[in-house]
């Protein structure tokens, strides 16, 4: 039987790309998209799109049986700087809509499941610098605290019933294609965006606040191969550390002045200093690499030159509406 996979939250930063590379994979009528709010018109024309409220267990349900589905992707989640903002809210979504797709899997209703985790999972007492697949995890932000939680109910579901769930921790996440939602390394994609648009950026992190980052197509691309992964290969079934690269502001505005040498910033960091001072600066993936041979694509260089390459387009696209 082939796979039909359901993506709940597939408007999201992550989720918008995730679908169209799974449709490219397994077939536009094979990938259902899902969210709270309508899709887009090029996500409505690729393939079904169901309005699905992720904390609906009964609703998420109904979709399955409707399109027999197998996988769930479920991709809908509160991000670090606006869980702070609204912390009871982020909780419920972050945790009632796992423990749903959890249940559903023990049900039988689906076969297996993937849920993101994140670096938040750690917290200021994890090392900064190399921090390891298992190590002290005491995160300091409702959206770390969620990812922690979240990640040890997976643990729970597959040692005790059997469900084959699994995980990533990505790190910032960087694409020309989609905003991103209220996240700390958000900076990262508007940076790119100013220097396009205005020709200097705010920064809300200081000049020299290293994070683990990658490009878009990485995470995407890591995202499916775990999911394909033999299931004797899946070793780690809390989530497994994913990293590509790690710079510092000063470090990616040096590479955009490579291709627009006018461009300045100016730092004015604000609350998201704090969170993004209890995350790492460099993660050790060593696990991903070894049990289902992850390898990243993007360095800083080449994914600055595809950025500004691609807003440039879309940028003028949009003007000439």
């Amino acid at each position: 039987m082939s796979d039909t996979i359901l993506i709940i939250g597939a408007c999201g930063q992550i989720g918008t790309e995730l679908t169209q590379k799974l449709r490219t994979v397994y077939g536009g009528n094979n990938v259902i998209a899902s969210d709270i709010r309508k899709g887009s018109e090029e996500m409505l024309n690729e393939g079904p799109f169901e309005i699905l409220d992720a904390t609906d267990k009964e609703g998420i349900l109904a979709v399955i049986k409707k399109y027999e589905v197998t996988q769930v992707y479920l991709m809908a989640a509160m991000l670090s700087a606006t869980a702070e903002k609204h912390p009871q809210k982020a909780w419920d979504l972050n945790m009632t809509s796992l423990l749903a797709v959890l249940e559903l899997a023990r049900e039988k209703h689906i076969q297996k499941i993937y849920w993101p985790s994140s670096m938040a999972a750690f917290g200021p007492t994890s090392p900064k610098i190399n921090t390891p697949q298992q190590t002290v995890m005491e995160p300091s932000t409702v959206y770390g605290i969620s990812k922690i939680s979240g990640e040890h109910w997976c643990n729970y579901y597959h040692a005790k019933y059997g469900v084959d769930v699994r995980s990533i921790r990505y790190p910032g996440i960087i694409s020309w294609k989609t905003l991103p939602g209220g996240g700390t390394t958000d900076y990262a994609v508007d940076i790119y965006i100013d220097a396009l648009q205005k020709g200097t950026y705010e920064c809300f992190l200081s000049a020299k606040t290293r994070l683990p980052m990658m490009y878009m197509n990485d995470a995407v691309n890591a995202t499916i191969q775990l999911m394909q992964a033999p299931e004797e290969s899946i070793k780690v079934r809390t989530s497994y550390n994913l990293a590509a690269i790690s710079f510092t502001p000063e470090e990616i505005t040096a590479e955009i002045q490579k291709h627009i040498p006018e461009f300045t910033i100016s730092y004015n960091p604000d609350f998201r200093q704090d969170i993004a001072d209890s995350w790492p600066q460099i993660i050790d993936d060593t696990a991903a690499r070894d049990d289902w041979k992850w390898q990243h694509e993007f360095d800083l260089e080449s994914m600055t030159t595809e950025m500004l390459t691609n807003l440039r387009t879309k940028i003028s696209k949009e003007l000439s509406v």
